[in-house]
């Protein structure tokens, strides 16, 4: 099977894709021995011999992985602060996989992590509407009319924000917990939306993205996706394509 040139170089761990077209415009990339400066290049991993400045690219196995991402942990791959990232609870030769989506770094819970780029994008468009589903402790009681304003969807920042729906788990007069689900991921939405309702998030834990729960993997931990895992992921995909197309 064929694969733009770039994208080999992004899943064999050489560069990002955007590093990698960079190498091909700059001539530092061979196929077969013919230095490729043509873009649109595809290459079979199993027939072609790719190379870097002279040196053969291997193609690594494709990995799909679950953490449990801990509070203030970020999601990428290095820091200017030299902050801990999810890379550095993974095995080092691990270094080529990239996040599906991220989690702040107040916040917990799943992250998937591949380097199957059509992988990566499906499960990542949000016209694919990947549900994601949250627990949040909240530092008061929330009532049922403020959960409806979040499933109705409300405006911040010139930007409309909405739960797919939000079920309150206990509630007293000092706490709430409230499971949310959301079918995009914009920046903080969850933080902004209670801070609209004027409530403060204590805790924020993600706990499943689509077929994929959390589970009892234990924080900081990670482990590989099951081919059902995977498979499930992939078949809502193909629905919500289909969906789009005949919509």
């Amino acid at each position: 099977m064929t694969v733009r040139l770039q994208k080999f170089l992004s899943e064999a761990g050489v560069a990002s894709r955007r590093e990698g077209e960079k190498l091909i415009l700059s001539g530092k990339i061979a196929v077969d021995g013919q230095v490729v400066r043509l873009l649109g290049t595809k290459v079979d991993p199993a027939k072609n011999e790719v190379s870097l400045n002279g040196k053969p690219v291997q193609a690594k196995a494709k990995r799909f992985v679950a953490l449990n991402k801990p509070p203030k942990i970020i999601c990428t791959r290095r820091d200017t602060h030299d902050r801990a990232t999810v890379f550095d609870l993974l095995p080092s030769d691990w270094g080529h996989l990239y996040t599906i989506g991220r989690l702040d770094a107040d916040s917990e819970g799943l992250i998937l992590l591949t380097n199957d780029g059509d992988f990566c994008q499906k499960v990542a468009h949000p016209r694919h509407g990947m549900l994601k589903t949250y627990r949040v402790s909240l530092a008061k009681r929330v009532n049922t009319e403020a959960l409806k304003t979040l499933t109705n969807g409300l405006r911040d920042d010139g930007e409309w924000l909405q739960a797919k729906s939000a079920k309150l788990l206990a509630a007293n007069n000092t706490r709430s917990e409230v499971e949310l689900v959301l079918a995009e991921g914009k920046n903080r939405e969850i933080r902004r939306m209670f801070k609209a309702l004027g409530q403060r998030v204590l805790r924020l834990q993600r706990i499943a993205v689509g077929p994929v729960k959390l589970g009892e993997l234990p924080r900081g931990k990670w482990r590989v996706l099951s081919q059902a895992e995977i498979a499930s992921c992939l078949r809502f995909c193909g629905k919500a394509q289909e969906s789009h197309r005949r919509n």
